[in-house]
């Protein structure tokens, strides 16, 4: 190198020792730089122990106290029902349990459906069903259920011989209420038209213009 480059002495050895440096350099970043297993924190393994002790006691498990499991206390909370009789000209007539809040077409469905043949336009299948029903399709409507009241006579007080179905009535059946006149009886069809239904009698008091006092009168000449 001296002799092709004309280098000194020094100068050779100076960049013999840079080049030795560089190598040295090079090989400290690559090793520092290697892929290396990392342990997971005591904490994470933790809650990692903690997540696998819960699966075990949602499975079916006991708790170290010999508590049930949180699995049996979900089963225990089910979601409220209604048992509804279901007759007629359905292919499987008889007591059925529904969700809450179920409605005629429900009910229709869980017996089955209708028979061919059979005439429905009488039946509101959006009406809201109540608990212990009975549900009539192709015959006679069960007794109970809203009728025209007749005129009343001289001296006979004013007033429905049956309970008046709110989700039912008409405007004229609505009329023969105590207490409620064409316009009352036009505000709970427009609230039941509104609000899908009445799901309770208690629900009466959200019509505009019945106060306390007329509901109390009217609660128990009517149903949903």
């Amino acid at each position: 190198m001296q002799v092709r480059c004309g280098l000194e002495r020094r100068s050779v050895v100076a960049l013999s020792a840079l080049l030795v440096l560089a190598v040295v350099f090079a090989v400290q970043h690559f090793w520092t730089g290697r892929t290396q297993p990392v342990r997971a924190p005591e904490v994470v393994r933790a809650g990692a122990a903690s997540q696998t002790s819960r699966e075990e006691v949602t499975d079916g498990g006991a708790s170290p106290s010999g508590a049930p499991g949180f699995a049996a206390g979900v089963e225990g909370s089910a979601a409220p029902q209604i048992v509804i009789d279901v007759s007629g000209k359905v292919r499987d007539p008889g007591v059925h349990r529904l969700p809450a809040g179920s409605r005629v077409e429900d009910a229709l469905k869980a017996a089955g459906g209708v028979r061919p043949g059979t005439k429905t336009g009488s039946l509101n299948r959006a009406r809201f069903l109540v608990d212990g029903e009975q549900l009539v399709v192709g015959g006679t409507a069960p007794t109970g259920a809203a009728v025209p009241a007749a005129p009343p006579g001289p001296g006979a007080a004013a007033g429905p011989t049956a309970p008046v179905s709110l989700n039912t009535a008409t405007v004229d059946q609505l009329d023969t209420l105590p207490g409620v006149g064409p316009v009352l009886a036009q505000h709970i069809v427009d609230y039941r038209t509104r609000s899908g239904g009445f799901r309770s009698v208690d629900e009466l008091r959200e019509v505009n213009g019945i106060g306390d006092r007329r509901f109390a009168d009217l609660r128990d000449l009517v149903r949903p």
